[in-house]
Parts: structure tokens; sequence; C-alpha cells
């Protein structure tokens, strides 16, 4: 018997109140066809009603792949639990996500989970555990002593729990039962076996039919194509057809935003054409931040890079030449959604690269970051406070939620944190080979007390020993235990006008104070505006 069916069809016997959930990393294996049927059964019927959605990770762009945006409906969710989350303006309308507008204005139960947590709580699932127990993430966000993970009012249940076993403290997720998940791969057959050759990510797909099959639940897969059963070696099937009730066929499905199909994120391909088709970033502030953080990427080191400013840097090292054809492969970058060499992507693209060597499974890719195999992360910041704690899961109208940030930052031996020094409208030139200051940003990122405790980089420090950079346009500090040192300034800037009057804490200047590399700034004399 075939499992070939419609969309509508696939979703028609969901019933009020289900758990559902779904894979996708951005627009990467986002399942949006049959996310876009439950959503229009729901706006014609009313019915599913009061959901739970449970996201490993934000799922869909919000503007062509919209994903989780398709369930954005009040009445038809009653709680989301997400691994992160996402708030585009959309190009053509200049409306924020759906999802974020329900977050912001407390129409529904919402939670973030470490990214970590969400993938490996599947797992539990799946082996029908009591709950995924860890210590990462005590003291952020997620431990609830600071919200437990809750992003609004109306969410009051303690998903997370503060543990003691064998004398330590642990922070302890217990399962539920999953109904129905949604997953996207590449190719079917009639019996529901599944193989993902053109997708350069398989994120939770795997963990999430097990977790749901486990569960009593219904596994519904969305697929290119068909193939007749029996017709591919058994090493390319990643999922088993025992495991899929329903295959819908999406011969249209996007790769990833803007982006059809790309043999280049399967890896295979020559380096010297992959880097000779790399594009050039704008000069900008994020631009000098990415390359001065290049500057502490050592070759035959795991080095998993964040999105912003974190994921532009192999396309600067390419452009500098730091990173060549002849030397491309010692440079080992990988991201949390588990693409393994080849040269990490920004904006949309990020999370995959550019001809990888190896893809793993989001689940499998923590074990690797939660065992510590990342020495080397460089990530983002939205603020970092007196105390030493790192924000960038919670900021102004923002929720993004801390996605792979906080395992990764917890795990890892080097860390430098990368952004601009303030942000909302800033602007700023070259001139002469000095940088200079035409336009402050509104909104300072150095503060007293940071809005979301997503790290606390000087436990960090403090604890484990580890080592730790906040590089910015302007400045590069080095993180201690007691607070900051700054270390660096660019050339052009005035180190009390403009780093230290718009600090909100007193930071310390190193004795051997020294300029960033004066040759960057005099190869880049011109006028720009930043992104901030």
């Amino acid at each position: 018997m075939s499992k070939i069916t419609t969309a509508e069809a696939a979703v028609a016997d969901i019933a009020d109140g289900s758990t559902i959930a779904s894979v996708g990393v951005i627009g990467w294996v986002t399942p949006d066809s049959c996310l876009a049927a439950l959503g229009r059964r729901f706006a014609t019927t009313q019915s599913p009603a009061n959901l739970t959605l449970y996201l490993p990770v934000g799922t869909g762009d919000a503007v062509e792949i919209r994903g989780m945006d398709h369930l954005a409906q009040e009445g038809l969710l009653k709680r989301v639990v997400s691994g992160s989350y996402i708030n585009p303006v959309h190009p053509k309308t200049g409306k924020r996500p759906e999802m974020m507008r329900l977050i912001r204005e407390n129409k529904i139960e919402a939670y973030s989970w470490p990214l970590g947590a969400s993938m490996h709580w599947l797992r539990e699932v799946a082996r029908k555990s009591p709950g995924y127990l860890t210590e990462i993430g005590l003291g952020t966000y997620a431990d609830p002593a600071h919200g437990g993970g809750k992003f609004t009012a109306r969410a009051t249940d303690d998903l997370i729990r503060k543990v003691q076993f064998d004398g330590k403290e642990y922070l302890f997720y217990p399962t539920w039962p999953i109904n129905v998940a949604f997953i996207r791969a590449s190719t079917a057959d009639e019996f529901g076996n599944l193989s993902w050759e053109d997708e350069a990510l398989m994120s939770s797909s795997v963990a999430l039919a097990m977790a749901t099959k486990a569960s009593g639940g219904r596994v519904i897969a969305q697929v290119r194509r068909v193939v007749p059963r029996g017709t591919r070696l058994a090493s390319q099937v990643r999922l088993p057809g025992m495991l899929v009730d329903a295959v819908v066929v999406d011969a249209e499905q996007m790769m990833v935003t803007n982006t059809p199909f790309d043999a280049d994120y399967l890896g295979g391909q020559p380096m010297e054409r992959v880097l000779g088709q790399m594009p050039r970033l704008p000069f900008g502030a994020d631009k000098i931040v990415a390359w001065r953080a290049a500057q502490e990427v050592r070759t035959h080191e795991l080095s998993i890079l964040g999105f912003g400013a974190s994921s532009d840097m192999p396309l600067v090292m390419i452009e500098t030449g730091q990173m060549t054809a002849a030397n491309a492969r010692d440079y080992w970058f990988t991201t949390e959604h588990g693409s393994f060499g080849g040269v990490v992507m920004s904006d949309w693209q990020f999370s995959a690269n550019i001809n990888p060597e190896a893809i793993v499974d989001g689940v499998t890719q923590f074990d690797l970051i939660d065992g510590g195999l990342c020495p080397f992360t460089a990530l983002a910041f939205a603020e970092f406070d007196s105390t030493g704690v790192v924000n960038v899961s919670r900021f102004g109208t923002a929720n993004p939620g801390a996605g792979g940030f906080i395992d990764i930052a917890h795990n890892a031996k080097r860390i430098v944190f990368c952004g601009t020094f303030t942000t909302g409208g800033l602007e700023v030139q070259v001139v002469d080979g000095a940088l200079k200051i035409v336009r402050e940003g509104r909104q300072r990122k150095f503060v007293k007390q940071a809005a979301h405790v997503t790290y606390r980089v000087s436990d960090g420090v403090r604890n484990r020993g580890q080592e730790s950079l906040i590089v910015t346009e302007r400045a590069v500090f080095q993180v201690d235990a007691d607070g900051l040192t700054v270390i660096e300034l660019a050339p052009g800037v005035n180190l009390q006008r403009d780093v230290l009057n718009l600090i909100d804490f007193p930071v310390r200047v190193s004795r051997q104070l020294k300029p960033m590399d004066l040759s960057f700034f005099a190869q880049h004399a011109q006028a720009v505006r930043s992104v901030a």
C-alpha cells in the first residue's frame, strides 16, 4: 500500500490539543507545504485548535519559506517550545513574523530552550526516559532561578526544573509524547524509505521521527521526488519506511531561502572553483569585526561559528588571502547544525557550508559540542554587562532565544564574541586609514545589567579556564574573571570619547594597549555605513 498522499490529507486527522513537532533550520529542510496545509485547515475550519508546537530550532524564514509562521494563528496554538525564534522584516510587507507578534502580545504560551537541550530531549522521548538531565544552562535564562525558559506571561508551567543528583545541581527537562511530526527529505519510495541526498543538513529529522513513533504518533515526510522501492542502496536510506506514515511530494520545495537547489552545498567540488566564486562583503563595521576575529582562528582546530559577523569570517579570510585553495582544508569550520569543512555561509544561508566534507545530524552534532570537541568558537553578542553576562536571547522587542549559543559557549576553550560596539543606526567611515564614527548607534551594548542571561562568561573564565575576547569595530576587549580590559584600539578612535564614555561600567585599559592592524584600515579608505 502506498503512503503517498496530499498535504491536505496528511493533516486532516490531526486532533485538537495535539502536540506536533517539525524539523527545519531557518529555510533548510523545512517541510513548508505540510505546515502551510495545516495552517490553511485551521483558517478554514478553526480546527485543530490548542496545539502544542515543538521545534528543536526555529523553522522557516517567515518570508518566502514561512515555516512555523503558517501556524502563528490565535486559537491554533496554545503553546510553542522552540530552540530559537526568528524576527526578520518582510521585504515586501515590512512586517515582523506573526509568531513573534503572538509572543510579544502574550497570545500564546512561549518557551525557549537551549538548542542542545531541544535536540537531546528528543532522544529521551524516543527511549521513553523520564527526561533530559544536563548541567549546561545553569545560571542562564533556562535556569528556573532566571525564568526557566519562559518567554510570555502565559507560560506558567515548569518545563525545566532544577534538581539535585549525586550532590550536584542539574537542569532537568521532563519528557512528554509527540503526536505528529513533520520532517523533510529529498526522496522517498511508496513505502516511505527516506534519503537526504539533495539536502545540506539533516538536523533533527531522524530523532524527531524516532521520538514520535515511540510516542505512538504519526510521522509525515515531505519530499521532492518518489522513486520505486528497492532502487536505492540501503546505505542511502537514512530513515526506514517502517517509521514513516505518510509522504507528501512537493517537486518545487526550496533547498533554502532564495535557493531552489545548489549542489555546492553538498560538497565534492574543487576548492579553487568554490573559493573563486565566493561573494565579497561590502565594507562596514561588521566586516571589520569579522576580519579582526578571523585573526584568532587557528588551523587544525575545530572551530564553530555562530550567526552574524562571526559567520562572515570565512568570506573575509578568503578576500584577504588568509584562506586559500592551498590551505582551505586546514581550517576546520563547522556550525551548530552539522556541516563540516568548506566555507561557512552567512545571512539566510547560514547553518550549512559551501563545499563541506561531511554532514552529521543535529543530535550527533550536539554530542560533539557538549563533549568539548569544538575548542574554538566565534559568537555574536547583543549585550555584555558589568557582571560578565552576555545576552543574545532577549533584547528590546526581539525574542530570538539562544539557539546553540549556550552549549557552544559553555564547552569551548576559546571564545570570541563578535559585534559592533553600539547598534541602531551606527555609521562609520575610514578616512586616511583611520576609523571615524560618523554617527553613533542609538543603543549601547555594554550595559550595567543585561536584559537576559544567555551565558555567564566570567564564570567560564573563572571556573573552567576559558579564554575570551570581545571584538568590535573600534576596540578589542579581554574578558577576565572580574571584568573587561581594553587591549586594542582601532586607528583614529578616541579611547575616552568613543569607548570608555559609552560603557555603563568601569573597564580597565591595558598598559600594553595596541592598535588594531593599521594595514587593514589603510586598504579600505572609503565611507561606509554599517548594518548595525
